[in-house]
């Protein structure tokens, strides 16, 4: 035998207390003691949670909602009523065939945009 031993002396004492014989049936039956409830809570917590996620959901969809376009088109302190078909045709009108990319000069000490 070495100096030293591998395992903590325990008392006969600490033998009786709820943590010592729970720790021995857990060496017997890891899965029935400690597996299954741990599983247990986890599927359980998902049920409690699904409808705090769900009413969660809810309220961002309320403040994040489709706007039709008529209501795009007034959103803003000056809204103003627009004829969907008048803008179309006028923005139809420019000639959009006939359009030449240029390049903008960039002022003195302006980034170019590429970091």
């Amino acid at each position: 035998m070495g100096a030293f031993q591998n395992r903590k002396f325990r008392s006969a004492a600490d033998s009786h207390t709820l943590g010592s014989r729970y720790r021995a049936m857990m060496a017997r039956r890891p899965f029935l003691l400690f597996g299954l409830p741990f599983l247990t809570v986890i599927v359980g917590a998902s049920f409690v949670l699904t409808p705090a996620t769900a009413i969660r959901y809810e309220r961002h969809d309320r403040k994040v909602r489709q706007m039709s376009r008529e209501e795009e088109l007034g959103v803003g302190r000056a809204g103003r009523k627009v004829d969907i078909r008048e803008e179309y045709y006028r923005l139809s009108a420019k000639d959009t065939d006939n359009w030449e990319q240029k390049r903008v000069k960039r002022l003195k000490g302006e980034s170019d945009g590429i970091l």
